[in-house]
């Protein structure tokens, strides 16, 4: 434990090079739904689990510690989009709508984050972001007051999604799309980008130095669950990668950003 506990306090003293557009100055520090309820975000049939981490955050004191990101994902969308081809809320899940929960969530003085996916579908299965789609799901999140989007990359067709293929398509063609379409809505939404889990995580597998220029933080390693064995292996997986990870990041983004990713973002 005490080697961990090392690492981490040797990660967190490391300069932070990531996309300079002013958003993220210090890694983001909050509360996300996938780490403890998964799918099972529901504020019809588990109000309080729903709505309750808004007061916890605001309330108990987190708040004023940094921790001000409230981050829905996947699984909050409605199965079918609109006339228009844009995402809709699930307003069973959310009975108050996103702009009255958006608000909701400002007025507490947190900011809302919420989740995409590459390809045709979420990773449960949701409609999601494919290139023709990128311009107007941006503009739709900004228009709902988003300031983060953590944007994954499941795909419909995995044999459509491997290797260099997965590469180009995912790196060198969408992901630069969103953060230009996201920059181009004006408004300061944050860009987490989950791409490098897909590629294992390491250079040269994963351009560092072009995530970088596009992303705000990344995301390394597995999702984290809701067990300190989960904590554990994602500790242990930085501290036998350290010098490959800050090898690619050097000029990218950050091994902090990676950490704070898969350990701050929980309460």
């Amino acid at each position: 434990m005490q080697v961990w506990v090392l690492v981490i306090e040797l990660v967190m003293a490391l300069p932070a090079l990531a996309l300079d557009n002013g958003l993220m100055r210090t890694p983001p520090m909050g509360w996300m739904s996938w780490e403890r309820f998964r799918s099972n975000v529901h504020c019809v049939n588990d109000p309080k689990n729903c709505i309750r981490y808004f007061y916890r955050l605001a309330e108990d004191g987190w708040k004023n510690l940094g921790y001000n990101y409230l981050i829905i994902d996947d699984c909050w969308s409605f199965i079918l989009r609109d006339n228009g081809g844009r995402l809709l809320l699930d307003m069973f899940r959310f009975s108050l709508g996103i702009l009255k929960l958006a608000r909701y969530i400002h007025d507490c003085g947190l900011k809302l984050g919420i989740y995409a996916n590459l390809g045709t579908h979420m990773c449960f299965g949701f409609p999601d972001t494919t290139l023709d789609k990128i311009e107007l799901h941006t503009q739709t999140f900004a228009s709902w007051g988003v300031d983060m989007l953590k944007f994954d990359g499941c795909c419909s067709n995995m044999d459509e999604c491997q290797y260099d293929l997965w590469e180009y398509i995912c790196c060198f063609m969408l992901y630069p799309l969103v953060s230009k379409a996201l920059n181009a809505t004006e408004c300061p939404i944050a860009y987490s980008c989950s791409w490098p889990v897909y590629r294992g995580g390491l250079p040269p597998s994963v351009n560092y130095t072009l995530l970088g220029e596009i992303c705000s933080l990344c995301r390394n390693y597995e999702d984290i669950k809701d067990s300190w064995d989960s904590v554990l292996r994602i500790v242990d997986w930085f501290f036998n990668n350290i010098c490959n990870v800050l090898q690619g990041q050097a000029t990218g983004t950050t091994l902090t950003w990676s950490v704070c990713i898969s350990a701050c973002l929980i309460v």
